[in-house]
Order: structure tokens, then sequence, then C-alpha cells
């Protein structure tokens, strides 16, 4: 049995919601980080991924899928279950995003400032 993903794997705080290099959509880099270590189930992914809706989760997994970097494999049985899980493809993607993680990491507050006084201009009608 494997390891179930923890809850908390993308907090609030995740340097992966600032991070500007993406593979496909916005939440793409981070189903490819749950599916690092092997396949999961729908079920599973949604743990992580709670703030997705279903809707949204479906759309990045295909559009994954379309690319090349994720696989859908379908079990079936009396209760049939999907998985996803890496392609090798997909599995290369996981260098790249670790190096963009670590300039995130290492940027962090420049990026939320820079955020901050972005939106703070937004709000009091300062142009740009």
């Amino acid at each position: 049995m494997r390891e179930p993903l923890p809850a908390d794997l993308f907090d609030e705080l995740c340097p992966s919601s600032l991070n500007p290099v993406r593979f496909g959509d916005k939440w793409a880099a981070l189903v490819i980080r749950c599916l690092e270590h092997g396949p999961r189930r729908f079920s599973e992914l949604r743990v992580p991924l709670r703030r997705v809706t279903p809707k949204v989760l479906t759309q990045s997994l295909r559009s994954l899928e379309r690319d090349g970097l994720v696989k859908r494999t379908v079990h079936a049985g009396a209760a049939p279950r999907v998985e996803y899980e890496l392609t090798p493809l997909g599995l290369s993607t996981l260098q790249p995003l670790d190096a963009a993680c670590a300039w995130v990491a290492e940027h962090w507050d420049e990026l939320l400032d820079a955020r901050e006084a972005y939106d703070g201009a937004a709000r009091l009608g300062v142009s740009r």
C-alpha cells in the first residue's frame, strides 16, 4: 500500500503558487508533484489539491494527458477504478520543476512584494 498524499502538501504559502514557469495550466505543476512517486486515483489527488474544483482538476488531468505528460489507466472490475501516473515525458519535467521551485524559494519575498505593490496600485487606480 502506498503512502497517502498529505492534505497540506500545498498550503497557502506554497512556492508553487508564485512559480512563473508553467507546464500546462495553473494547476499542472501541482498535479505533477502529486504524481511524482507513482500512480494516484482522482480521490487521492483531491486531498492536497482541495482548492481545485473537481471540474478544473479533471480539465488539468486531461490537458496533461493530451500533452503526453500523464497516462490515465482504467482498471476494470466489479468496482472499476481510474489511476493517473506520469509518463516518461512527465517524469522529465520534475528536474526543471525542481529548479523553478528553488528559484521561487530564493525570490519568495521579492515576488510577494511585487504582487502586493501591483495589487495596491491597482486598488488605488494608479496606472502602471
